[in-house]
């Protein structure tokens, strides 16, 4: 007699027909945001190929913004699986990753030879390299703080850049040479950021169940105003000051003796139980 359970056995002692086991679905409405993002970096590839850089830009903007939001509807929805973060790595690793590196080339590199290669390499590289740390450090990592600047964060200032020398009539830029080594430098920091130890904040003590201070909420009223006001330069400019954020607290807590690393370093926060030794 077998033990598998799949099997049962009918009156007169003849094994049954084995039952299947059920199939596992599919959740719908994360999945289907996380494909947006996906399909926003492809429409920015696109728009690069033909020339529309400002348009490739608000591309991988959009994708940013809808990356950030399939996480939280599927935790909201109870909607979580492991398909849904393998999917969406993948997706972040084409849009934050491969898309970037590819329309920075195109815009500002191809000029410069075989040394316009190194920092969208290098830049596609570190994409991979930080959504893999991610995926096996993800329960040990404190939750304040992202390990390495994120690779959306670092699509959102390489393409910033474009974007506002696109709005200010720069055309033609992989011809002009202080821009295009200006590119090679954007690229090459956000590339290398991405794989550094710096703590990156993640901002994900605001909001959700925890309460915040009322001016936190007119801070946030704020900086939407300004945004509107010109969406290129402010941006632009709110995506390199979080890009040098990382590096200013690495260099505070080794400047006051503490410890820089962001795995598992509180024993107070209530997010990192079972995460020390």
């Amino acid at each position: 007699m077998t033990d598998d359970s799949r099997h049962s056995i009918t009156d007169d002692g003849e094994p049954a027909e084995p039952v299947r086991q059920r199939r596992k679905g599919i959740y719908v409405l994360p999945n289907a945001i996380t494909l947006a993002a996906l399909f926003a970096g492809f429409y920015a590839i696109v728009m690069a190929m033909k020339g529309r850089f400002e348009l490739a830009a608000i591309g991988i903007f959009v994708a940013a913004v809808l990356d950030s939001l399939d996480g939280r509807v599927a935790r909201m929805t109870n909607s979580q699986s492991a398909f849904g973060e393998q999917m969406d790595s993948l997706c972040d690793m084409v849009s934050f990753g491969a898309a970037p590196a590819l329309i920075m080339y195109e815009w500002a590199l191809k000029d410069l030879g075989k040394p316009g290669w190194i920092p969208a390499f290098v830049y596609i590289a570190g994409a991979a390299l930080r959504l893999a740390r991610f995926n096996v450090n993800i329960g040990v990592v404190d939750k304040r703080f992202f390990q390495g600047l994120p690779s959306p964060a670092a699509a959102a200032i390489v393409m910033g850049l474009i974007w506002v020398m696109d709005d200010a009539g720069f055309k033609g830029v992989h011809r002009i040479g202080w821009l295009a080594w200006t590119a090679f430098g954007v690229t090459l920091f956000a590339g290398l950021s991405m794989v550094t130890n710096a703590p990156f904040y993640s901002f994900k003590v605001v909001g959700g169940r925890r309460t915040v201070p009322f001016v936190v909420i007119v801070a946030i009223a704020l900086g939407i105003a300004l945004i509107a006001l010109d969406p290129p330069r402010a941006l632009f400019a709110l995506f390199c000051i979080y890009g040098l954020s990382g590096y200013a607290v690495y260099a505070w807590r080794k400047t006051k003796g503490k410890p820089a690393s962001v795995i598992a370093i509180s024993t107070d926060e209530p997010d990192e139980k079972g995460l020390h030794p």
